[in-house]
């Protein structure tokens, strides 16, 4: 399988260098800018498979990029993932809006953003993620239904495997009850939001080996997320 291609582009040197560093240890093929309109001309040179993308680089902005490489035939699709400061919700929404598939706050942890580089290439580019989940000690091979922790095979059941499975393809990110039924139930389905904890808690039972640390992190009066952080 063709190792995927990451285009770059950020100008501070050592984060670049970082990200890089962590990418290319999972296998990803990365090229680097730290100019608006060099990335425009690589990407339109040799399609990546996905962008990188900072929002706050020197002559033309990222969110520049971005919208340029929307409306350009050969890089239309590539998905995009901006990097930034910008925190607000109105920066977020914007940079949606402009052609963005994910958006990254800064700080982040690079491990975090590898993760979130793979789920996006598994929604928009399949089979250049393969078949197999991974996110801190865990492993999911989708295709034989095997998991993985720290190399011990967990036993799930369908359900907590679709809800481990969508928790591997969103790191970081906290879902509400609702989202959750949603996208592991399906949106025809009449079970009860509370019925999202029980499976939370039977997910939790089963990945938590031999005293692992918990990475299911619950969010008050926000729902669940698959977090890394809490880790001893």
């Amino acid at each position: 399988m063709a190792r995927a291609r990451v285009l770059l582009v950020e100008d501070d040197a050592a984060l670049a260098e970082l990200v890089s560093w962590h990418l290319e240890r999972e296998d990803f093929e990365v090229e680097r800018t730290a100019d608006g309109e060099e990335a425009i001309l690589l990407a339109r040179e040799t399609p990546p498979d996905l962008v990188l993308l900072d929002w706050m680089i020197e002559g033309v902005s990222g969110i520049e990029v971005c919208r340029r490489l929307r409306r350009l035939a050969d890089t239309a699709n590539v998905p995009i993932i901006m990097l930034t400061a910008r925190g607000e919700e109105e920066d977020r929404v914007r940079g949606l809006e402009t052609g963005a598939d994910d958006y990254v706050t800064k700080p982040f942890s690079p491990r975090e953003l590898v993760a979130r580089v793979g789920a996006v290439l598994r929604r928009v580019r399949p089979a250049l993620a393969g078949e197999r989940l991974s996110y801190a000690d865990i492993e999911m091979d989708t295709a034989s239904h095997r998991v993985r922790r720290g190399g011990s095979p967990i036993s799930l059941g369908p359900t907590e495997f679709r809800l481990l499975k969508h928790f591997l393809e969103h790191p970081g990110r906290v879902f509400s009850r609702e989202r959750l039924l949603d996208s592991v139930w399906g949106r025809d389905s009449d079970i009860e939001p509370r019925t999202v904890d029980v499976h939370i808690r039977r997910l939790r039972k089963a990945i938590n080996l031999a005293d692992a640390p918990d990475l299911i992190r619950t969010v008050r009066s926000a729902g669940y997320a698959l977090d890394s952080e809490g880790m001893a």
